[in-house]
Protein backbone atom coordinates (compact mmCIF):
# COMPACT_ATOMS: atom_id res chain seq x y z
CA UNK A 1 0.00 0.00 0.00
CA UNK A 2 1.45 3.30 -1.08
CA UNK A 3 0.50 6.11 1.59
CA UNK A 4 -0.73 9.07 0.62
CA UNK A 5 1.31 11.92 2.43
CA UNK A 6 3.91 13.97 -0.22
CA UNK A 7 6.39 11.29 -0.82
CA UNK A 8 3.67 8.85 -1.38
CA UNK A 9 1.33 10.79 -3.46
CA UNK A 10 4.64 12.07 -6.13
CA UNK A 11 5.10 8.55 -6.21
CA UNK A 12 1.67 7.61 -7.39
CA UNK A 13 1.87 10.49 -10.20
CA UNK A 14 5.41 8.97 -11.02
CA UNK A 15 4.07 5.20 -11.49
CA UNK A 16 0.92 6.40 -13.67
CA UNK A 17 3.12 8.62 -15.81
CA UNK A 18 5.25 5.92 -16.52
CA UNK A 19 2.59 3.71 -17.32
CA UNK A 20 0.99 6.28 -19.62
CA UNK A 21 4.54 6.31 -21.48
CA UNK A 22 4.44 2.28 -22.00
CA UNK A 23 1.17 2.45 -23.15
CA UNK A 24 1.73 5.27 -25.53
CA UNK A 25 5.50 3.34 -26.96
CA UNK A 26 3.59 0.02 -26.63
CA UNK A 27 1.07 1.18 -28.87
CA UNK A 28 3.48 2.94 -31.35
CA UNK A 29 5.92 -0.24 -31.37
CA UNK A 30 2.96 -2.33 -31.86
CA UNK A 31 1.00 -0.62 -34.78
CA UNK A 32 4.57 0.01 -36.29
CA UNK A 33 3.61 -3.80 -37.54
CA UNK A 34 0.01 -3.34 -38.50
CA UNK A 35 -0.94 -2.17 -42.64
CA UNK A 36 -3.31 0.76 -41.38
CA UNK A 37 -6.06 0.96 -44.45
CA UNK A 38 -8.07 3.43 -45.85
CA UNK A 39 -10.93 1.55 -43.71
CA UNK A 40 -8.78 1.29 -40.28
CA UNK A 41 -8.29 5.36 -41.02
CA UNK A 42 -11.28 5.98 -41.58
CA UNK A 43 -12.44 3.88 -38.22
CA UNK A 44 -9.58 5.84 -36.09
CA UNK A 45 -10.87 9.25 -37.02
CA UNK A 46 -14.65 8.80 -36.53
CA UNK A 47 -13.67 7.12 -32.87
CA UNK A 48 -12.09 10.24 -31.52
CA UNK A 49 -15.37 12.40 -32.12
CA UNK A 50 -17.01 9.32 -30.89
CA UNK A 51 -15.28 9.19 -27.65
CA UNK A 52 -15.66 12.98 -27.28
CA UNK A 53 -19.72 12.54 -27.49
CA UNK A 54 -19.40 10.08 -24.90
CA UNK A 55 -17.86 12.09 -22.46
CA UNK A 56 -19.92 15.21 -23.24
CA UNK A 57 -23.52 13.43 -23.31
CA UNK A 58 -23.32 12.50 -19.62
CA UNK A 59 -21.81 15.65 -18.67
CA UNK A 60 -24.68 17.99 -20.55
CA UNK A 61 -27.57 15.21 -19.40
CA UNK A 62 -26.17 15.27 -15.53
CA UNK A 63 -24.79 18.76 -15.60
CA UNK A 64 -26.09 22.07 -13.43
CA UNK A 65 -26.61 25.35 -14.81
CA UNK A 66 -23.49 26.80 -15.49
CA UNK A 67 -21.76 23.35 -17.19
CA UNK A 68 -24.85 23.59 -19.38
CA UNK A 69 -24.28 27.20 -20.21
CA UNK A 70 -20.18 26.21 -20.60
CA UNK A 71 -21.40 24.17 -23.17
CA UNK A 72 -23.47 25.99 -25.04
CA UNK A 73 -20.95 28.85 -24.27
CA UNK A 74 -18.38 26.66 -26.19
CA UNK A 75 -20.78 25.14 -29.09
CA UNK A 76 -21.56 28.57 -30.22
CA UNK A 77 -18.10 29.62 -30.38
CA UNK A 78 -16.66 26.49 -32.17
CA UNK A 79 -19.59 27.19 -34.24
CA UNK A 80 -18.89 30.83 -35.08
CA UNK A 81 -15.10 30.73 -35.23
CA UNK A 82 -13.96 26.55 -35.72
CA UNK A 83 -11.01 27.04 -33.41
CA UNK A 84 -10.97 24.29 -30.64
CA UNK A 85 -9.22 26.77 -28.13
CA UNK A 86 -10.79 29.65 -27.79
CA UNK A 87 -14.07 27.49 -27.46
CA UNK A 88 -12.80 25.64 -24.44
CA UNK A 89 -11.55 29.11 -23.19
CA UNK A 90 -14.91 30.41 -23.79
CA UNK A 91 -16.43 27.10 -21.96
CA UNK A 92 -14.31 27.61 -18.73
CA UNK A 93 -14.82 31.36 -18.71
CA UNK A 94 -18.52 31.24 -18.40
CA UNK A 95 -18.49 28.21 -16.18
CA UNK A 96 -15.99 30.33 -13.89
CA UNK A 97 -18.24 33.41 -14.16
CA UNK A 98 -21.76 31.62 -13.67
CA UNK A 99 -20.31 30.30 -10.66
CA UNK A 100 -19.13 32.76 -9.17
CA UNK A 101 -22.66 34.81 -9.65
CA UNK A 102 -24.10 31.16 -7.95
CA UNK A 103 -26.61 30.73 -10.96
Amino acid sequence: MIETDAFGTVMIILIMALLTLATRVGGMLFMSYVAIGDKTKEFMNAMSGSVLVAVIVPVAINADGPARIGLFVTGAIVLLTQKLLPAIGGGIFAVAICRQMVI
